[in-house]
């Protein structure tokens, strides 16, 4: 996760009459296509690290996807929970990320920064020669991503970040990082009733206003998909599985808000989005390693997952969902979510 794990490895999360305030020191340096911070852009030379648990990682997973970055930039997966010592490569044969050859993510951060003593976070871009982190500010990583991997960029990639959006754009998505990305956060780790009241109304209050922007449009700034729309999906995805209940926002399940409903659908069934969503993992992850707040570590059966499939009816609204471009091809065969952790049933996730 990003930086909410921070501290908590060992299961507390809550800091009692306090509100949750995420930590937002990362590696900040980023890899450009000139080289400007040390770390050029180079086919190969980098590998991503996430897990298909964390929202913050899902994006990362989306982006690269959608713009068709797979033979660019390899993709690791760890786990879905943790230990004491961070992330682990537990589902790679021998426990072993198959090209770091590192058993823990920790490994790479300590390969950067001797000691380092912030959160050891997904997503994160590993320098594959040297073993060491390069980033993990994941809000700048999928915007570089879009703009400073262009040149590797697949035949009919979209272009997710437009230079005439960018201003509303930005300005959106902090709105939607404030008060949803990180408000089910705020509910759901906060320390007192009235931190946890504060963070619900904003919560339901944004909800509502994007509803009412979506009523009137298929995506959020208009007609195509951007990045506004990966940042918003990869919490409403995980809304009924995990935040209705685990983290308290419980005024609605994402199944009663008729608009955020059918507009995530719409996306869950989109080429690059419904095919990167782990529902096993997620739910592994937020009921097992939560344990100050589900100290059972007991996960839920449900929800059932079969109505993300149902008809949204959003194509009515018009717009083409890749702008001038196409949609990805399947995944590769090593990158699918298994069969019995997603309701798609297609090529493109296996058998």
């Amino acid at each position: 996760m990003a930086n909410d794990d921070q501290d908590h490895l060992d299961g507390s999360y809550v800091q009692p009459g306090v509100e949750f305030t995420r930590d937002e020191r990362y590696i900040s340096t980023r890899i450009t296509a000139d080289g400007r911070d040390g770390w050029p852009v180079e086919p190969g030379r980098y590998r991503l690290v996430v897990s298909r648990a964390c929202p913050w990682a899902n994006r990362a997973i989306i982006v690269r996807r959608l713009l068709g970055l797979e033979d660019v930039l390899s993709m690791g997966v760890a786990g879905p929970t943790h230990d004491a010592r961070s992330w682990t490569f537990d589902l790679d044969p021998g426990g072993r990320d198959p090209v770091l050859g590192i058993e823990r993510l920790q490994e790479a951060y300590f390969a950067r920064v001797p000691g380092y003593e912030l959160g050891i976070t997904v997503p994160a871009i590993v320098d594959v020669p040297s073993g060491q982190v390069v980033t993990n500010d994941y809000a700048q990583m999928t915007l570089d991503l879009s703009t400073e991997w262009r040149e590797h960029h697949r035949p009919g990639a979209p272009d997710l970040y437009p230079e005439h959006l960018r201003d509303e754009m930005d300005a959106l998505m902090e709105q939607i990082y404030r008060d949803v990305n990180n408000g089910v956060y705020r509910c759901g780790f906060a320390g007192s009733q009235a931190a946890y009241d504060e963070a619900y109304r904003r919560l339901f209050e944004r909800l509502d206003a994007l509803s009412e922007r979506l009523e009137r449009q298929r995506y959020l700034m208009g007609g195509s998909i951007t990045e506004a729309d990966v940042r918003l999906f990869t919490t409403l995805v995980r809304f009924d599985a995990v935040y209705h209940g685990h983290f308290k926002c419980n005024r609605s399940k994402l199944t009663e808000m008729p608009v955020l409903w059918a507009y995530a659908r719409d996306l869950f069934t989109t080429p690059g989005f419904g095919d990167t969503v782990d529902f096993d993992h997620v739910k592994r992850h937020y009921y097992c390693v939560h344990t100050d707040i589900n100290p059972t570590g007991i996960v839920p059966v449900g929800p059932d997952l079969s109505n993300w499939l149902e008809p949204h009816g959003r194509e009515a609204l018009g717009g083409r969902p890749f702008g001038e471009g196409t949609p990805p091809p399947p995944p590769p065969a090593d990158e699918r979510v298994p069969a019995a952790h997603t309701p798609l049933r297609s090529p493109a996730i296996g058998p």
